[in-house]
């Protein structure tokens, strides 16, 4: 991603690292594709995983838990993000 956007980079350091999250809920091993486009004036960053059926959901997380907030940074960074949905994948995206 660096060689990418360049060194300095902290938002979409920040919401790579959290959609790879993915892989802590759906299991180490599951195949994703990650697709970083863009560049200056806006980039997209784009996780593909094989669970369609499985979708995303923002939670409100307690005070003192170590997760859960994944979806509130990238919302809070992002200028917008969504998911799209094949036939036998979803793509969590974002564009800063």
């Amino acid at each position: 991603m660096r060689e990418h956007l360049g060194p300095v980079c902290p938002d979409a350091e920040l919401c790579v690292s959290e959609l790879t999250n993915v892989i802590t809920h759906l299991g180490e091993g599951t195949p994703v594709t990650l697709q970083i486009t863009g560049r200056a004036t806006r980039t997209r960053v784009e996780l593909t995983d094989p669970e369609p059926r499985v979708w995303p959901a923002p939670r409100q997380a307690a005070d003192g838990d170590e997760s859960g907030r994944g979806l509130a940074l990238v919302d809070a960074v992002a200028l917008s993000w969504g998911v799209t949905q094949g036939p036998d994948t979803k793509t969590v995206w974002c564009e800063l």
